[in-house]
């Protein structure tokens, strides 16, 4: 079994692939915080793998991409003490196997290179990458496969914690989309702002980056926030919660085979 590790600003994502059958058994997601301790997250794993019934010589390579140097050491301690596996470190020296380029490697986050990979190698043609994490962010790919350029926005959970933390009055709200476009108290008035104003910004977003390419692409949309964002319409059905996590394991498959 092979383990992604895709370490964020919001949380860090464990994902366990079984390549015997191409299929992606679990997930474990913890909560990035300051200060993590490899104790810490030594016993949420031992947790999950308790549960699962799973040991940890279960897993036979770990591919990891950190967007948060300080969690680099944390997470090398960790694989190296509860997997007795050292991971490979998705960096800007990975890419020069792939079939996708990036002008600045360096200027582009190893998350984001795993997301356009992976899109990449689903679909073979040009594609816009929107993901919905801690930034919101567009990664456009072309029919060769080359990078052509990344948009970065506060992401909805960003964009709320900034709305409640800066004003004395409104208060925080659940993260999901309401009936109407038409606020009819205050959480459904916010609520309506951050889904339906998102939306109309990837749909213009969307829409400004192929008149300027004159390209039609193919759109996929993961993030932990994709899910909820359901009423952009039928071009924007294509969801993969686990495009990252498969970037990560394919990334690290062309370095290391």
């Amino acid at each position: 079994m092979f383990l992604s590790i895709d370490a964020g600003n919001s949380n860090i994502v464990f994902g366990f692939y079984q390549q015997a059958d191409d299929s992606w058994e679990e997930e474990l997601r913890i909560p990035t915080k300051k200060g993590m301790k490899v104790y810490d997250l030594e016993k949420k794993l031992a947790l999950f793998f308790l549960e699962k019934n799973w040991t940890a010589d279960k897993i036979d390579q770990i591919g990891l991409s950190t967007v948060v140097p300080d969690l680099l050491p944390v997470l090398t301690r960790l694989c190296l003490g509860f997997f007795r596996k050292a991971p490979y470190v998705i960096n800007e020296n990975s890419y020069g196997l792939l079939p996708v380029k990036a002008m600045n490697p360096t200027e582009i986050g190893t998350d984001l290179m795993a997301n356009i990979t992976a899109a990449y190698l689903r679909y073979n043609s040009a594609c816009i990458i929107v993901d919905f994490g801690t930034a919101l962010t567009f990664s456009v790919v072309d029919q060769s496969g080359m990078v052509t350029g990344v948009n970065i926005f506060p992401g909805i959970k960003t964009a709320i914690n900034s709305l409640f933390t800066n004003t004395a009055k409104l208060p925080k709200v659940e993260l999901k989309m309401p009936e109407s476009a038409l606020g009819k108290d205050t959480v459904h008035a916010i609520q309506a702002g951050i889904f339906y104003g998102y939306s109309g910004l990837v749909r213009g977003m969307i829409e400004a980056i192929e008149q300027e390419t004159n390209c039609n692409y193919q759109v996929i949309l993961t993030g932990g926030m994709s899910s909820l964002m359901n009423n952009l319409g039928e071009r924007f059905k294509t969801v993969d919660g686990n495009l990252t996590l498969k970037g990560i394991y394919q990334i690290t498959s062309f370095n290391l085979e």
